[in-house]
C-alpha cells in the first residue's frame, strides 16, 4: 500500500511540477480543469452511489460551467460565484456538519448537487484567479492547506487525545487541529518576514491591515481547510464508502485531494480581492 502511494505521488509530482514552474499558465488552469472535472464526477458518485451514467452527465455540466467561466465570464459573475460559494461553507456546511450521520443523503440529494455545481467551479476559478496575480500567491494558499493537513497529522498522532468529529471522521483530535493551525501560523509569519509584501498573499494582507489581521485570517483560513475536510469525510460515511474513487491508486480519489482547498480558495481569493483593491 505504501509503495503504491509513493509511486502515485511521484507521478503525480512529475505531471505538476513542470505545469507549475515551466509551461505557461493555461497549462497549469488545463490541469486543474481535468482534476474539477473528475472530482465533479466523484461527488456526483457520492451523492448518488451507483449511479454512472448520471456521474459522467454530472461531470460534463460541471465542465461545461468551467468552460463558461474559462472562456471570460463577466467580473461581476465570477465575484457572484465566489461569494455563493462563500456563502455556503460559512453557513451552509456548518448546519450540514451539526447533523452528523442523522442526515439522510437521499433527501439532499437534490441540494447536494447543486452545491457541488457551484462549489467546484469556484474552486477552479480561484485557483485561476491567484495563478494570474501570481505563482507564490497561488503556491503560498496551496501550501497552506498541506501544512495543516500535515501539522494536524503528526501532532494528532504524537499526542492526540480529544476527539474533534468522533462520528464523522475518529483519527482527526483537537490536539491535532491545533497542531496544524499553530504550524501555519508561523508559516504566515515567515512568508511576511522572507518575501516582498507583494509577492505571498499573507504579506499582501500583512501590508494592507496589519498583523492582527493577517494572522486572524490565516486563522479563518485554517478553520475551513479543517472544516472541508470533516465535510467530505461526512459524505463519504452518509455513501458508505472509504473514498471519494479510486482514480489515484494509494490516495483515493481528486476530490479526496482537494477536499479542504474546496473551501479555503474561494476565501483565500476573495481576500486577495480586497487586499489588491
Amino acid at each position: 500500500m505504501l509503495k503504491t502511494r509513493v509511486i502515485t505521488a511521484l507521478i503525480m509530482l512529475a505531471i505538476l511540477l513542470p505545469v507549475l514552474f515551466l509551461l505557461p499558465p493555461v497549462y497549469l488552469a488545463t490541469l486543474f480543469f481535468m482534476m474539477l472535472v473528475a472530482a465533479a464526477w466523484e461527488w456526483s458518485r457520492l451523492i448518488t452511489p451507483n449511479a454512472n451514467r448520471s456521474a459522467y452527465i454530472y461531470a460534463l455540466i460541471c465542465a461545461v460551467i468551467v468552460i463558461l467561466l474559462w472562456l471570460g465570464a463577466e467580473p461581476s459573475i465570477e465575484i457572484s460565484l465566489l461569494s455563493i460559494a462563500l456563502a455556503f461553507w460559512l453557513f451552509g456546511m456548518p448546519f450540514i456538519l451539526s447533523q452528523g450521520l442523522h442526515l439522510s443523503l437521499p433527501r439532499w440529494r437534490f441540494i447536494f448537487s447543486v452545491v457541488g455545481f457551484i462549489i467546484l467551479p469556484a474552486a477552479w476559478l480561484s485557483l485561476d484567479v491567484l495563478r494570474e496575480i501570481g505563482l507564490l500567491w497561488l503556491l503560498s494558499a496551496m501550501l497552506l492547506v498541506w501544512l495543516a493537513d500535515i501539522g494536524a497529522y503528526f501532532v494528532g498522532r504524537a499526542i492526540g487525545k480529544h476527539k474533534l468529529a468522533s462520528q464523522i471522521s475518529p483519527g482527526k483530535s483537537k490536539e491535532g487541529a491545533l497542531g496544524g493551525l499553530t504550524l501555519c501560523l508561523v508559516y504566515a509569519i515567515l512568508c511576511c518576514t522572507y518575501f516582498p509584501p507583494s509577492e505571498t498573499l499573507f504579506g499582501t494582507w500583512q501590508a494592507k491591515w496589519g498583523w492582527g489581521a493577517m494572522l486572524l485570517m490565516t486563522t479563518i483560513l485554517v478553520l475551513f481547510s479543517v472544516l472541508g475536510d470533516l465535510f467530505e469525510s461526512q459524505l463519504k460515511r452518509l455513501a458508505k464508502v472509504k473514498d471519494s474513487s479510486h482514480l489515484l491508486p494509494g490516495h483515493g480519489g481528486f476530490l479526496d485531494r482537494v477536499d479542504a482547498l474546496l473551501p479555503v480558495m474561494p476565501l483565500a481569493t476573495l481576500f486577495s480581492i480586497m487586499a489588491r483593491a
